[in-house]
């Protein structure tokens, strides 16, 4: 495999919105990403991944694109993001954009000529149909897919909110926008970009067909010729599909990603109505085994993988993969069992300090226009789901879970500003759960990160995390996360325990000498006895 620069880096996700908040106006901001390099540095991440920055009425929090070549004025300036493109690139840190392609903001002037007549070049920017074609569609954020335009006696496709028009990407000269939008930003020097919802650009509306059309891979690698691929950065595609799709994504000679986020894992809490994410179902720890595994052996001789339990859309991972008892050990035990295994990591604001859900007390707490038209759906319209059980399911996976603001310390609103009012609620664990007293803690869950991070790139170790085989061990056991490293003469073994419980276990191969560990134990035999949510990793 060719080597490449990101190969060895760690990525963290930033949500402006909600990391610093630099001028107090209650809403987090560019500069504040600035006055925040040296934790991030410290911290040991390479590259940061910003949710859309661009102009946009923040419908959707920014994925509705007003300008795609300008800053959101909420967030600072085109200045401020030239600093923080120059001061990250000191500290050996690089950027990385979010581009969302499949649909802009109907505040976009593309949008706004578009629906002054028929006739306007803009109009074929969009999907209009005189009337709406397979009307039993819905759009993902609740309510009809398709949008009355009462000047043009039309109605226009929307996939997410009716504020958010898809792009028609049959009209060659959208691709020509998005293409040229995306060489504005690389010459910028921004050096990685993920695309959001990407599978959706090959739909064939007419035809029911909303996802993985036909053209999408030719589309996508139109992209890759004119635009990103003639620079040297990373890139990943928010592709929700098969394994088989994750290929055509990312296999090297097709130019289209590095990799792609696969959310099998991740989504595996939604059950199968259409209630989806608000009527949750509880997390399989087997099933997210099996399928890391099959991901691992999937891609690793052939492409790269995108590691990651947490982004924007998911709840906190601590909730849904670990333990609010054991909340510590669980967080420690996740970060060991994902990150270790081959691919890129990407760790999302706050998780490096065990950040929770949040309990809202009332429907109006949430910003998220997902929640409120599920809402408007399940329990307004077709009645099918409690007020009392909405508010639940929102506790455990509504978006705005990973939305809050981050929690530096124990001043008020969690250090986040000065006291302005946040543009979300804040956390009531932040006296306890904050940046400030985990770095004093060698114990807590934010030095546990910088010590994985620093053992995943050790010299000493770093071939075998980055390049060496996964091999999953004991593949049957669904309590048990065992695999091994391999690389060269070296063997480094990954042993955690996925349960809120001891269990008694013979290890299949002598320690030789322990790189990392989330409990303050001897190990000197095989037998041994692993505690809830322990982790183990060791020179075989």
């Amino acid at each position: 495999m060719e080597r490449k620069w990101w190969h060895d880096k760690f990525v963290y996700q930033i949500y402006p919105k909600s990391f610093k908040d630099s001028n107090n106006d209650g809403i987090g901001d560019i500069k504040g990403i600035i006055e925040k390099l040296d934790y991030l540095k410290n911290l040991g991440v390479d590259i940061l991944w910003l949710t859309p920055f661009f102009t946009s009425p923040m419908v959707d929090n920014g994925y509705d694109i007003a300008d795609y070549c300008d800053i959101n004025p909420l967030f600072g300036t085109m200045a401020d993001m030239d600093l923080l493109i120059e001061e990250a690139k000191k500290r050996e840190i690089y950027i990385m954009m979010d581009m969302v392609a499949n649909h802009c903001s109907n505040k976009h002037r593309w949008f706004q000529e578009a629906i002054k007549s028929k006739d306007n070049p803009y109009h074929d920017y969009f999907i209009f149909r005189d009337k709406p074609i397979h009307p039993e569609h819905r759009s993902c954020f609740g309510g009809e897919a398709w949008e009355y335009v009462e000047s043009l006696n039309q109605y226009y496709f929307h996939e997410f909110a009716k504020e958010q028009p898809d792009l028609n990407f049959d009209n060659p000269k959208i691709m020509e926008e998005i293409e040229n939008a995306i060489n504005f930003w690389m010459k910028k020097g921004i050096r990685g970009i993920r695309f959001d919802v990407i599978h959706m650009i090959g739909k064939q509306i007419d035809n029911g067909i909303y996802g993985y059309g036909p053209k999408l891979h030719e589309r996508v690698q139109e992209l890759y010729r004119t635009s990103y691929g003639n620079y040297d950065i990373i890139t990943v595609g928010e592709a929700w599909g098969s394994l088989d799709d994750a290929k055509d994504f990312t296999l090297p000679e097709r130019h289209e990603f590095n990799m792609v986020f696969q959310f099998e894992c991740t989504s595996s809490t939604n059950d199968n109505s259409k209630h989806g994410k608000f009527t949750p179902k509880p997390i399989d720890m087997k099933f997210c085994k099996d399928t890391w595994i099959k991901y691992q052996y999937g891609l690793n001789d052939c492409s790269w993988n995108a590691l990651f339990v947490e982004n924007h859309d998911l709840g906190r991972c601590i909730n849904r993969f670990g333990s609010l008892e054991y909340k510590n050990e669980s967080a420690k035990a996740i970060a060991t069992m994902v990150y270790l295994q081959k691919g890129t990591p990407y760790i999302y604001q706050g998780q490096e300090i065990g950040m929770t859900n949040i309990r809202m007390d009332s429907l109006d707490d949430y910003d998220d226009v997902e929640v409120h038209g599920a809402y408007k759906d399940f329990v307004l319209t077709l009645k099918d789901i409690t007020h009392e059980d909405f508010m639940e399911a929102c506790f455990k996976e509504a978006r705005d879970n990973n939305r809050i603001p981050f929690q530096w310390d124990d001043s008020i609103n969690a250090g986040f500003n000065k006291g302005a009012k946040p543009w979300l609620k804040i956390n009531k664990d932040y006296k306890e759960v904050n940046a400030k007293v985990e770095e004093n803690d060698p114990k807590s869950i934010l030095s546990f990160y910088k010590e994985l991070i620093r053992l995943r790139k050790n010299p000493l170790y770093k071939d075998t995390f980055v390049y060496g085989k996964f091999i999953a061990i004991d593949e049957d056991n669904k309590d048990i996360f065992l695999f091994k490293r391999e690389y060269n003469n070296q063997s480094i073994i990954v042993l955690v325990n996925m349960k809120d419980k001891e269990i008694a276990y013979n290890l299949p191969h002598s320690i030789n000498k322990v790189l990392l560990k989330n409990y303050d134990k001897e190990y000197n035999n095989t037998n041994i006895t692993l505690s809830p949510y322990e982790a183990i990793v060791y020179l075989e």
